[in-house]
């Protein structure tokens, strides 16, 4: 199922028994950042139907065999099924605009994302917010009216100590950006 909320219609059963091997390929490799997304795809489409998670795992596990590494192979695919189900990143930059307008003068942004695809989005969104002006590059003269709203705190992502992961194992892949809102009044 995989879904955050009973009202959304689509489950992960949905998307694994009815897409095409080319867009569940497509959809695993861009959400799970998975480099075997076609083995994968191809082996979901061959098995359909797809039942329960177990035979998923099993299914992927048969596509790319088993790795010697921390995660089960199937782990990035879980993921891609979850971002799409949920709309996860959509989600994220609609929350991330709200945040600015809610947070007052001096309030702080901080944000913990747990993947690369929610990290970039969360970099880029406070890279933006921190510039005065956002026009592409080699525009002769700003015409974006863009002022910052936000000044970075920590111009690094901060990162869990190797003591940390130990004490909390789930914290490898956590990084925390933080800023605050600056007054856009001139």
């Amino acid at each position: 199922d995989m879904r955050f909320s009973p009202s959304q219609e689509v489950t992960a059963a949905d998307i694994i028994n009815t897409s095409s091997e080319a867009k569940l390929a497509r959809l695993i490799k861009i959400y799970g950042e998975e480099g075997y997304s076609h083995q994968i795809a191809r082996h979901i489409v061959q098995e359909r139907p797809i039942r329960t998670t177990l035979q998923l795992a099993q299914t992927i596990e048969q596509a790319v065999g088993t790795r010697r590494g921390r995660i089960h192979p199937a782990t990035r695919t879980f993921q891609a099924l979850r971002i799409a189900v949920n709309h996860e990143l959509e989600h994220l930059e609609a929350a991330l605009k709200q945040a600015i307008n809610l947070l007052g003068f001096d309030g702080r942004l901080v944000v913990i994302s747990y993947h690369s695809l929610e990290d970039r989005i969360v970099k880029q969104f406070m890279h933006q917010e921190s510039r005065d002006c956002i026009c592409p590059p080699g525009t002769p003269a700003c015409i974006c009216r863009h002022t910052a709203s936000l000044q970075l705190i920590n111009k690094k992502v901060i990162t869990p100590s190797p003591a940390e992961v130990q004490l909390n194992p789930r914290s490898r892949s956590a990084k925390l950006r933080t800023a605050k809102r600056i007054d856009t009044q001139d």
